[in-house]
């Protein structure tokens, strides 16, 4: 295989990578316009923590109590997301993530994900809150 053969591959892998990160991040997204927290976690894996601050204040919990959290706000539909970038490493990952018109909020969230056993999961979040819209 040439030089040549080998880095269209590659990059038809990356591209492939980038598109199953996206689709794994679909629950989080549809559950934000739904105000539904439960099925928000479903993109995360059970040992996943988020940090981060709302309002100045700080946050630090666990996926469940994130749920709980998220189902209490309700439904955001006018949320507008933009995936800044995915940087992809192997099997491990990170994203960044820009939000606004959630529930009056504009974030920025990084995800630290992975993939195992060929799926993409979020492992850790960290986010900020940086204005209400």
């Amino acid at each position: 295989m040439d030089t040549k053969e080998m880095n269209t591959k590659e990059e038809i892998q990356k591209f492939n990578e980038y598109q199953e990160i996206v689709n794994a991040l679909q629950p989080y997204f549809e559950g934000g316009r739904a105000g539904n927290g439960q099925l928000m976690i479903t993109a995360f894996y059970d040992h996943a923590h988020v940090v981060g601050s709302m309002d100045g204040g700080f946050m630090n919990v666990n996926k469940e109590d994130f749920g709980k959290g998220m189902d209490s706000f309700g439904a955001a539909n006018n949320m507008q997301y933009h995936i800044a970038w995915i940087d992809i490493s192997g099997p491990a990952a990170a994203v960044k993530l820009e939000i606004t018109n959630w529930v009056g909020f504009r974030f920025t969230d990084f995800f630290a994900m992975y993939k195992k056993d060929g799926e993409w999961k979020i492992s850790a979040k960290v986010y900020d809150s940086h204005s209400r819209n």
